[in-house]
């Protein structure tokens, strides 16, 4: 048995010790050394799912996690007790189409931690100890902190998002929202060598760490519309921009300060049901619009940059709290005007 951080419904996050099975050949337990709270459980946390995915039974959140290794199966070479380890969420089939194109993100029978996509739902890693396949966890140096090793996740999800935004070297770029995937895809755009970057949101604190890490000019839209209005004249300005909000207002606010030719890329995960676009000004101005969903080798060039120090996540770390205070810590989380990322230990 092993104590988990399980959700049973909306506001109902209960820790309690759910059974740990054996691993087999190619797996290893993991005991939890840092667990991110994310946005995906921020909304399984307060409205009971995410997206399109809501909980059909109790599920163990968490999918920003690293740890120690503790046990190993009798196939594993690639990693031995005690290592220190950050660990991909996505547990690929490996064999689907998807998988053989290189496009394993979109694995036709993908199983990621902490999610309701499927059911049974896929547990996820808040827990003392899980399971995962060895294929999944990367060694990290003795130098990295388990929550900057954690950050891996949400920082691959932006250089996906920015992989597939194109080339942005000398590029003006717009970022809307500046939650922690925004601001890292302000960090991995600045490392992309885009030339202008503006980053918006509803909030100052996150626009003032936006300021902090690099970003040429921040806009509170809630505050100012007009300042983001403006960049419509003259068919748009901007060459990219992505939404990292999952906000439809903020989406329909990017259409008309891209420049044609120009692309728009939705990282951010929308309320249920169908968000309108404006299908004719795309067209007109040969606007692309692209979704950028999780990652794939991503993951481990996030951990790389990380160890090598390239990209420094610490402004956007505001709290560890432990596990006995997961209330507390997704309420500290959920607070942008105080936190941008908080992570649980045990």
């Amino acid at each position: 048995m092993t104590l988990a951080a399980r959700i049973h419904a909306a506001k109902d996050l209960r820790i309690e010790a759910i059974a740990l099975r054996e691993p087999e050949p190619d797996e290893v337990v993991v005991a939890l050394g840092a667990g991110g709270i994310c946005g995906s459980d921020l909304s399984y946390y307060g409205k009971g799912r995410v997206g399109d995915f809501s909980l059909r039974e109790p599920m163990v959140l968490g999918h920003e996690v690293a740890g120690t290794v503790a046990r190993v199966g009798r196939a594993v070479t690639s990693v031995k007790p005690g290592d220190r380890v950050a660990v991909d969420p996505s547990r690929l089939c490996l064999s689907c189409d998807y998988c053989r194109a290189g496009r394993s993100n979109l694995c036709r029978n993908m199983r990621f931690f902490g999610s309701a996509a499927i059911f049974p739902h896929v547990q996820g890693g808040f827990s003392e100890q899980f399971l995962a396949r060895a294929d999944q966890c990367v060694p990290i140096p003795d130098t990295m902190s388990m929550r900057v090793a954690a950050c891996g996740e949400p920082l691959a999800v932006a250089l996906h998002g920015i992989r597939r935004a194109g080339e942005l070297l000398g590029r003006h770029v717009l970022i809307a929202g500046a939650g922690p995937i925004g601001l890292l895809c302000l960090m991995a755009a600045r490392l992309a060598g885009a030339r202008r970057i503006v980053c918006t949101d509803l909030s100052d604190a996150p626009l003032a760490i936006a300021r902090e890490i690099g970003a040429t000019e921040t806009i509170n839209v809630a505050a100012e519309p007009e300042r983001l209005a403006a960049y419509e004249a003259d068919k748009g300005t901007f060459d990219v921009a992505l939404e990292a909000t999952g906000a439809p207002a903020a989406l329909a606010s990017l259409f008309r300060v891209v420049r044609p030719g120009g692309r728009v890329v939705q990282l951010g995960m929308m309320p249920p049901g169908d968000v309108p676009v404006p299908a004719n000004l795309l067209m007109a101005r040969e606007i692309d619009f692209v979704g950028a969903f999780r990652f794939h080798e991503e993951y481990r060039t996030a951990v790389a940059l990380l160890a090598a120090g390239r990209i420094d996540v610490a402004p956007i770390l505001s709290a560890e709290l432990p596990m006995s205070r997961a209330d507390e810590a997704f309420a500290l989380a959920g607070d942008r005007a105080r936190a941008i990322k908080v992570h649980l230990t045990f």
